[in-house]
């Protein structure tokens, strides 16, 4: 967490293509001192920055970035502002804007009395520019468009299309080139160099632009990038075909116009891969935000009014008509209609919702007209929050990270050595051409690639976090991702968590009248108590079609029983006890059947009416119909599994026992439970405690992992390290599976980058050539170079369509 005198502050950053580009932004950013720190995710391409706000801007920042060769991807929005009348307005607004934390640029214009703001969104909103438009005097008429997505999505496009020219120019260009050194041609080999240099100087610098210019930045700033290495190896082709056109040293065997051009093409084309590649990685995220509602029916002043949403309010009532998603958070107020949250919560089939049910926005109403009003907009909606946490997720490190950090760190400089290494050795020491060792430095600089190690981890946590998201799973950070992949031992809570949390009637025993009449009498009772077993039994009685009768004379008797007067009777309902003092016999066979229900962890209530017994009554908190298939699912995994409860070590068994728990941690107080997960870690093992979030804070904090289960769209994102969308055992499996999926995967792709670069860098400074007469030309090595990207982001990828074992034949 930032200190308090500190600002966070997210930058999308443009221009980065190796893991190199993140380390260097980090130590731009580094340089500026005053504590400001920086961590940059090369597969999201975002920064995420520590500064204090007194001392830093965010300027200083955007040019820290700038000043590394990166561009500052801000939002942008044009506002209509009412009451301007001169300069002075202009100036007044425009200051009222900079002031806020996160705004870059303000321009005012009198003339369209607009402002048009650029703008870190991390920072601040459009509420935010809202306020200080009005606070200093003047009117926020709404937005005259938002144009930070589309902003983005055309800055992305033109860089694609740009990738896509420079490679197709190169390749058109550098594939005669290479035909006509191996075809006979009418010409001699000296007109033959000059056209070559005519025809290729012009391409080759428009190809190899890009790499040039990034290169020249690092080098500018003592820094050493994948581009300085690039624009060593394709320099060093043409600057060799140049000095053996005009036969300076080197003679014309040593014209590599085509393959300079080719090494550039080449470049360019696993740019434009990785980039297309990358792009789909935060899909997830864009179908979040893509829910997102930007107009709502508001009622105001009896009349219905079309708005902003950013302007609707707390209190606010909302129109949602059949068709239209929910604009804001809220509770319906009038109407019926069934509404439909699997976007939000997976769950296939929609709820009915009347007055008094709970809405979130972002979720579509099907069928009817509902009022809302509104109990929680903007950045506090279910929706927003879900938004925030999975992009903070998306930008987060799991510590598997810094093997592939410290790695990229120590890469350039042993690559260069191995380069130059290999020239020295072939040239002095084996005595081979100067064409082949110049042909091996090539090569090994131009195969090297930390870019897969870079792209290993950020781009396997984006998509595997966004799949979580789609699957109703939020997981909170990279750190509680590649924990949840190593859990030896789940905890669970009980009540609330294994169970509904509520008491329920599970048997009725009848003595002597029907089961009807039994409800009947001991419901007429109950309801006169608050008692949770009382409304139970009212609950079981009203489901049964039982009559509820008036009760007279209702009295309470300690704790163990109460009695009232139904039809002229007189109605005892309590405990054993209680019945017995008042000298009801419990037959032999009936007291056999309670002791059973009590051995099964049942509540008996007895039922006494004109003196005689007339039934017994089982009540228990019941297990949640999904509890079996998850304890059983994380058994089969290996994992132990254990319930912590405050009940009585009988009743705890025999929960434990019909769901398949051996380990039972009873009578255990709430506050106790964080002790227990603290003991179990002592001894080794890694805890995830799985509890509702309401009572079991401190176990969730202290657990290695803390599971919240929540309860649909109401749920509290901030309760755990992962958060359940719905009140669904399985999906803390599958929370579990997601975890060791996106690790494997994360593993694989690091071993995958390791491996290609151990592999290939070897063969490029021709360690085959003696036994086996293989080298690798410069081309293929380019080539090889732009697959082990994008083999690492598409194996990425493919995480987009996992779905968990756990989850696999469920409508959800």
């Amino acid at each position: 967490m930032p200190e308090p005198d500190k600002k966070k502050a997210e930058l999308k950053i443009s221009g980065m293509h190796c893991a190199t580009c993140a380390v260097n932004i980090e130590e731009s950013i580094s340089k500026i001192g005053t504590d400001t720190k920086a961590q940059v995710n090369f597969g999201t391409e975002k920064a995420q920055v520590e500064f204090d706000p007194a001392k830093v801007t965010l300027g200083t920042l955007e040019k820290a970035v700038k000043d590394a060769g990166y561009d500052v991807v801000n939002s942008e929005v044009t506002i209509k502002v009412g009451g301007m009348m001169c300069a002075t307005c202009v100036e007044t607004i425009g200051a009222a804007l900079r002031e806020l934390p996160g705004v870059v640029r303000v321009t005012v214009n009198l003339g369209t009395e607009k402002a048009y703001v650029t703008y870190n969104p991390s920072l601040s909103g459009i509420p935010d520019m809202k306020k200080a438009i009005e606070d200093a005097g003047y009117q926020y008429l709404g937005l005259s468009g938002e144009v930070s997505e589309e902003a983005e999505k055309k800055a992305r496009e033109a860089d694609l299309h740009e990738k896509f020219v420079r490679f197709v120019v190169g390749f058109a260009v550098s594939i005669p080139l290479m035909l006509a050194m191996y075809l006979p041609l009418p010409v001699s080999m000296q007109t033959l160099a000059y056209a070559m240099l005519v025809i290729s100087t012009p391409v080759f610098v428009y190809v190899a632009a890009p790499i040039f210019r990034a290169a020249w930045i690092s080098l500018s700033h003592r820094m050493l990038s994948m581009d300085v290495m690039y624009a060593m190896g394709t320099g060093v082709s043409f600057v060799a075909s140049v000095m053996g056109t005009f036969g300076i040293i080197l003679t014309h065997e040593f014209m590599f116009y085509d393959t300079a051009i080719m090494l550039a093409a080449f470049l360019m084309l696993g740019r434009y891969l990785e980039a297309r590649a990358k792009g789909r990685t935060s899909d997830a995220i864009k179908k979040l935000a893509g829910l997102r509602v930007k107009v709502a029916t508001v009622i105001r002043e009896g009349t219905e009014r079309e708005m902003p949403v950013e302007d609707v309010v707390v209190g606010d009532l909302v129109i949602v008509k059949p068709g239209a998603s929910v604009p804001v958070d809220g509770i319906v107020t009038a109407g019926e209609s069934y509404v439909n949250e699997s976007m939000i919560t997976g769950e296939p089939v929609p709820p009915l919702k009347t007055p008094g049910s709970h809405v979130v926005g972002g979720t579509l109403n099907t069928n009817s007209v509902l009022t809302v009003r509104a109990e929680k907009v903007g950045k506090d909606t279910v929706l927003a929050q879900i938004i925030q946490l999975v992009e903070d997720a998306q930008g987060s490190k799991p510590p598997v990270q810094r093997i592939a950090d410290v790695a990229v760190t120590y890469f350039i400089p042993a690559v260069l050595i191995i380069a130059f290494g290999s020239f020295a050795l072939w040239y002095f020491v084996f005595h081979e051409t100067a064409l082949f060792a110049l042909t091996a430095l090539i090569s090994v600089l131009v195969v090297a690639c930390p870019c897969a190690l870079g792209l290993a981890t950020p781009t396997a946590v984006t998509v595997g976090v966004g799949r979580g998201a789609e699957l109703g799973v939020l997981i909170r950070n990279g750190e509680a991702l590649e924990l949840a992949g190593k859990v030896t031992t789940v905890v669970f809570d009980k009540t609330g968590t294994l169970t509904k949390g509520r008491p329920e009637v599970t048997d009725i025993v009848p003595v002597g009248i029907p089961e009807g009449t039994l409800l009947t009498l001991a419901a007429s009772v109950e309801k006169n108590s608050q008692h949770p077993l009382a409304v139970a039994v009212v609950k079981a009685a009203q489901e049964r079609g039982a009559k509820v009768e008036d009760a007279k004379n209702f009295d309470t008797f300690g704790g163990k029983g109460v009695a009232a007067t139904v039809l002229d009777e007189t109605v005892l309902v309590g405990n054993r006890a209680f019945l017995e003092e008042r000298s009801v016999v419990i037959p032999p066979v009936t007291d056999s059947r309670i002791t059973e229900l009590e051995f099964e962890g049942k509540t008996a209530v007895l039922v006494a009416a004109g003196g005689e017994l007339a039934g017994v009554i089982a009540i228990a908190d019941q297990v949640k119909p999904t509890t079996q298939e998850a304890i059983t699912r994380l058994r089969e995994m290996g994992i132990n599994v254990a319930m912590i409860t405050g009940d009585n070590r009988r009743t705890a068994e025999a929960i434990a026992g019909r769901i398949g728990i051996e380990r039972v941690i009873a009578g255990v107080l709430p506050q106790d439970k964080e002790a227990e997960v603290r003991a179990m870690q002592a001894k080794g093992e890694v805890v995830a405690f799985v509890g509702d979030g309401i009572n079991d804070a401190p176990a969730l904090a202290q657990a290695d992992v803390g599971i919240a289960i929540g309860s649909g769209t109401d749920v509290a994102i901030e309760s755990g390290d992962i958060v359940l969308v719905r009140d669904d055992l399985v999906d803390a499996v599958a929370a579990i599976q997601l975890s060791k999926k996106v690790m494997g995967r994360i593993k694989g792709n690091i071993f995958w980058a390791f491996a290609y670069n151990a592999a290939l860098i070897p063969v490029a400074a021709g360690i085959l050539y003696p036994s086996f007469g293989i080298t690798f030309r410069p081309e293929l090595a380019a080539l090889a170079m732009a697959a082990s990207s994008v083999t690492v982001v598409t194996l990425s990828l493919l995480l987009k369509s996992y779905i968990p074992e756990a989850k696999k034949g469920r409508n959800n």
